[in-house]
């Protein structure tokens, strides 16, 4: 198997995480107060919206060609972290 489709395995891996993450914000969000629920399904969006950036990446980089494949890395790793640090906020904010 490739670098580019095991670096494309994990990245999907995180992905699919990430969204089992945004069903139990959902479902907490079903048994909170009003005020928060409004706060946690914003943030509910945000995350859902990076999902489906990075989603988007995630083709980009499978679609690229040898010569292309370290640029549109790099776009990605960046879409990462800007969507790991999302999450991570959002766990902070909404911990129990």
């Amino acid at each position: 198997m490739s670098t580019q489709e095991l670096y494309k395995q994990k990245f999907q891996a995180q992905l699919d995480e990430w969204k089992a993450d945004i069903g139990k914000l959902k479902a907490r969000a079903e048994i909170e107060t009003a005020d928060a629920q409004i706060a946690m399904h914003k943030q509910v969006e945000t995350l859902e919206h990076g999902i489906d950036e990075a989603q988007k990446k995630l083709v980009e980089l499978g679609a690229a060609s040898e010569e292309a494949w370290e640029s549109v890395k790099s776009g990605v790793e960046s879409a990462w972290v800007s969507l790991k640090t999302t999450f991570s906020e959002t766990k902070d904010k909404f911990k129990s």
